[in-house]
């Protein structure tokens, strides 16, 4: 079969899927119908706002379905009534069985890692955070336990040294849609194979790592831990929904920064400035020289900026 015959309904709702969905049509696939979260209250005057996905979907005259439970009868009957061949998930949320094992060839996933690597919502922030130098894309098909599904394609992407997870962010959709696009010519042409995630943790010779929901705990910056660590957690959650810490009570976001390893004889969380130029926090074995800030009540803005309005 080519791939501009199979019916496929997309399932995303950021920025991030947008990518993916552009990529598809661009090359002549048959998308009957678009998926997203229902339209919500944001802003000071609360106006009802549509996701980045049902903007493009209007834009280009699809049929938008926005069910508030993936459960509900109605919207199981419509969905069944668009007769997809595939469906593809980029960036929703998880679907029931009754939706993703619903058209014959399946639920394909777009994941930003590389499978069984970083399994969970927040890939791309855990990678930073941990360090790593390298990540990449995977699709695969949907089955009962979240990101376990047989793999169909994997692509890798180098993590630069000073990279923020937002940088990353967007140089990864853009390998997302790439991936996927060849994904589904691969599953239209009968050219795929797909591979079995191995899901034993003794049948690895490395250590599997997770990448579960971010929290405001894990946000919160431990000044007692070694600079390499706070330098990456600061990348790993910038610009969302950024590393902080306190200082006159107040939550400062730090968005950028510096790191300087040297012998310290001073206390973890120790703040140092000269009024004008540099604001850096102590470690356990160097400095965090902070470039980027947001303190509570204020906008954002480069530190030098952030020092004129600020007093010790």
């Amino acid at each position: 079969m080519n791939y501009k015959d199979l019916r496929i309904v997309f399932m995303g709702t950021p920025e991030f899927a947008v990518a993916s969905l552009d990529a598809l049509v661009k090359i002549g696939c048959h998308v009957v119908g678009v998926i997203t979260a229902p339209d919500k209250p944001a802003g000071r005057g609360m106006n009802l706002q549509q996701s980045a996905i049902k903007k493009y979907a209007v834009e280009n005259n699809f049929r938008v379905l926005q069910p508030e439970r993936l459960k509900n009868p109605q919207f199981l009957e419509e969905l069944k009534s668009l007769q997809a061949d595939l469906q593809i998930v980029v960036a929703f949320r998880m679907l029931p069985e009754v939706v993703w094992n619903m058209p014959p060839m399946g639920t394909v996933n777009v994941h930003g890692s590389l499978l069984p690597q970083y399994r969970g919502a927040a890939p791309i922030n855990w990678a930073i955070i941990n360090g790593e130098e390298e990540t990449g894309v995977t699709t695969f098909k949907l089955k009962h336990e979240i990101d376990t599904g047989d793999i169909l394609m994997q692509e890798k992407l180098s993590i630069g040294k000073a990279e923020t997870a937002g940088e990353l962010h967007d140089r990864m959709k853009e390998l997302g849609a790439r991936v996927l696009v060849k994904t589904v010519q691969g599953l239209g042409e009968g050219t795929l194979v797909e591979k079995p995630q191995l899901s034993a943790l003794e049948s690895f010779s490395f250590e599997i790592k997770h990448a579960p929901k971010i929290f405001t705990e894990t946000c919160k910056i431990d000044w007692t831990k070694p600079t390499d660590e706070v330098y990456n957690l600061i990348r790993g959650l910038s610009p969302y929904p950024a590393a902080f810490t306190f200082l006159k009570e107040k939550v400062l976001k730090i968005y950028k920064s510096e790191k300087e390893i040297v012998q310290l004889n001073v206390y973890a969380g120790q703040l140092e400035t000269d009024s004008k130029t540099y604001l850096k926090f102590a470690c356990a074995d160097g400095y965090i020289l902070v470039k980027e800030v947001q303190w509570e009540g204020k906008k954002r803005m480069m530190v030098e900026e952030f020092l004129r309005g600020f007093r010790m």
